[in-house]
């Protein structure tokens, strides 16, 4: 886990400060200066975007399957397909602190939807769809707890605070690979998975 460095889904944070080691592992090993095979090489790109999405390994199998029958990239498709993720989204919104928290408010019912509940962290949004609260006081004593925070929201969401307070996200449109907070390789990904996908 420590080897993976800084995630932003699990650790809160922003862009990674390690920007320096690039997107994946030198072929060489600095401490024990052994070779690193290239198996170990996509093994650890696919755990960095596992980790940090928080899948399964069958949840991020079955991703790649859909992102290969799907036309275009398929890399650029897989990031597609995460960052639409609901828990992603109120992550990235600023609505929760990690994608864990993000999932947390989604499985409790505190998130709508286009004005419906939807208690699945794995929905897939859309295009114009409207992200908010409940109206409940539990829901809104659960965001008052996650702090909005002031990071900068990508350009396919819209955030918006009404004057009562409540946070409101806009999905504009499609996520291109520009505006993904995540330093990793997703071709190093779908090459792990061309044996089993």
């Amino acid at each position: 886990m420590r080897r993976l460095k800084n995630l932003p889904g699990l650790t809160g944070t922003g862009k990674s400060n390690t920007s320096n080691l690039g997107e994946f592992r030198l072929a060489v090993d600095q401490s024990t200066s052994r070779k690193i095979s290239q198996f170990c090489v996509r093994l650890e790109a696919k755990q960095r975007l596992r980790l940090n999405y928080g899948l399964t390994e069958r949840q991020l199998l079955r991703y790649v399957r859909i992102a290969r029958r799907t036309r275009g990239s398929t890399g650029q498709v897989l990031l597609q397909l995460l960052e639409m993720r609901l828990d992603n989204i109120i992550f990235q919104l600023g609505m929760a602190s990690t994608i864990p928290a993000a999932r947390q408010l989604v499985c409790h019912r505190h998130i709508l939807v286009n004005h419906r509940v939807v208690d699945i962290p794995s929905y897939r949004c859309k295009p114009r769809d409207i992200i908010s609260i409940r109206n409940r006081p539990t829901s809104a004593n659960a965001l008052k707890s996650e702090s909005l925070s002031g990071n900068e929201v990508p350009d396919h969401l819209t955030l918006s605070i009404s004057k009562t307070g409540e946070p409101t996200g806009l999905v504009n449109h499609l996520v291109n690979r520009e505006s993904v907070n995540l330093d990793i390789n997703e071709l190093l990904v779908v090459e792990y998975y061309s044996r089993k996908a």
